[in-house]
């Protein structure tokens, strides 16, 4: 089974918490495909994982930039796995039905958006009930991560 680990986002914007997450798949040697809810949204992370961490260059493609193969973060709207990622990122309330894919799953959810949070609930529920691994990580008031217990 897919380890899923939910992050909460309250004190950074999506772009943030992704930068940070993606420079520690990378760092493990890991490959990523972040699923979004649409065309503008990968747009505006590709664009800004372009410019974070200023310290570092996150290698990153998306269908504009093609070679999806060679890509070690796949940024698309698409299920799909096209470079061979064993890590699933999950935005704008996105599913996937290829989880079983994936090694790990990180789903990124607005926690200042009640409705974004009611959606993640009901994915925690039916990922429970499907078996899988599941995390919960709430942001500090340092900007990382605290794993809660569920």
């Amino acid at each position: 089974m897919t380890a899923i680990n939910f992050y909460h986002l309250e004190r950074s914007t999506l772009e943030q918490a992704l930068t940070q997450l993606l420079e520690k798949v990378l760092a493990n040697q890991a490959r990523a495909v972040v699923l979004a809810g649409s065309e503008e949204r990968v747009e505006a992370l590709n664009a800004a994982l372009w410019v974070s961490p200023p310290h570092a260059f996150l290698p990153h493609g998306s269908r504009q930039d093609g070679h999806a193969a060679d890509q070690p973060v796949w940024l698309t709207t698409e299920d799909e796995n096209p470079n061979a990622a064993s890590v699933l990122v999950l935005t704008d309330d996105m599913a996937s039905a290829r989880m079983g894919e994936y090694e790990r799953c990180l789903e990124l959810f607005n926690g200042q958006d009640p409705d974004a949070v009611n959606a993640a609930r009901e994915r925690w529920r039916r990922y429970r009930e499907e078996g899988h691994e599941l995390i919960y990580w709430q942001q500090t008031s340092s900007g990382g991560w605290e794993k809660k217990e569920t």
